[in-house]
């Protein structure tokens, strides 16, 4: 049977699940094409090729995105100067850096640094949506106090320390593909006999919507594994590594999962605590469409150093 883009386009997203862990975890090394596609078990030419069909850019190119959407987050989050913010992100100069940063997002590091931090943030986002204009000062308080007294409300938050969690998934590029994702996640464990009632379907976001557009945003649907099970071609492994993070316990409806994770980042900055350099997930405990108020009962989970 002929194999059509669609599955080339899966199968070679699944092989390239590790490099996207790989050039993540190393952005302030060299990450050449040899070095890469050594890594990747391709021959340079073929990577090249492979690469840019899955993520429609070239290497190069989503190495420096990557770089500038870190280091926007880093700048946000630590409030590092921008020299260590360059150096960490493997860029030689402040010339080059601030360059590649306005060219991507349209203003210096300087000026992005000293901004309302949520000006590139999922409230930004919502705003927009709705056909408004960026919030004044007066407005933009008014809305973060509405967020910080609705968190209070809604959600059960503890610092909780995690034991390792060891998940299968299938990783995907863009909202809209989740479902899919989680759909072949189905598929392979039912037969296995996986899926219980107890059984936890996790989301890891490896991108931020604050930087990252959401067409470009990573994911991976995933379930938590009570044992060690064989995988396939289609679903790989994923740890996530022990460690203490921010858990904000909600049953919401679907339209409110931005607002949760806005507001738990606000709980997070009001109280003190850093993000570590690790992704956030949620960990859901229900399937809506099956509760009497379509309500999803979810864990909001944030790695703090």
């Amino acid at each position: 049977m002929r194999r059509t883009n669609i599955d080339l386009k899966e199968d070679y997203t699944h092989r390239l699940s590790r490099v996207f862990s790989f050039i993540e975890k190393n952005l302030d090394a060299d990450l050449s094409l040899k070095i890469v596609a050594a890594r990747a078990h391709f021959s340079e030419y073929h990577f090249h090729r492979v690469f840019k069909f899955v993520t429609g850019e070239t290497l190069n190119e989503y190495v420096t995105r990557k770089r500038i959407e870190r280091a926007a987050l880093d700048l946000v989050h630590r409030k590092n100067t921008i020299k260590t913010t360059a150096f960490k992100f493997g860029f030689s100069s402040m010339s080059s850096f601030s360059k590649t940063f306005k060219k991507i997002y349209g203003i210096s590091p300087k000026e992005f640094q000293f901004q309302n931090p949520n000006k590139f943030s999922k409230i930004r986002q919502l705003e927009s949506k709705i056909g408004q204009a960026y919030p004044d000062i007066e407005k933009y308080i008014c809305i973060i106090n509405n967020i910080k007294n609705w968190i209070i409300m809604k959600a059960d938050i503890q610092i909780k320390e995690f034991s390792d969690l060891n998940l299968a998934c299938v990783s995907c590029t863009g909202p809209q593909n989740l479902g899919l994702a989680y759909q072949k996640i189905l598929l392979w464990a039912t037969p296995k006999n996986l899926m219980s009632e107890d059984s936890k379907m996790v989301t890891i976001y490896h991108d931020s919507f604050k930087v990252t557009e959401p067409d470009k945003i990573r994911m991976s649907a995933c379930l938590i594994l009570e044992k060690p099970t064989e995988t396939s071609h289609q679903i790989h492994e994923k740890n996530i590594e022990r460690g203490k993070y921010i858990v904000g316990h909600f049953k919401i409806n679907m339209t409110e999962f931005e607002k949760s994770w806005t507001g738990l980042f606000i709980w997070m900055n009001e109280n003190g605590y850093q993000k570590a350099d690790k992704d956030p997930f949620e960990i859901y405990y229900n399937n809506p469409n099956e509760h009497p108020d379509k309500k999803a009962i979810v864990d909001f989970c944030i790695p703090i150093v």
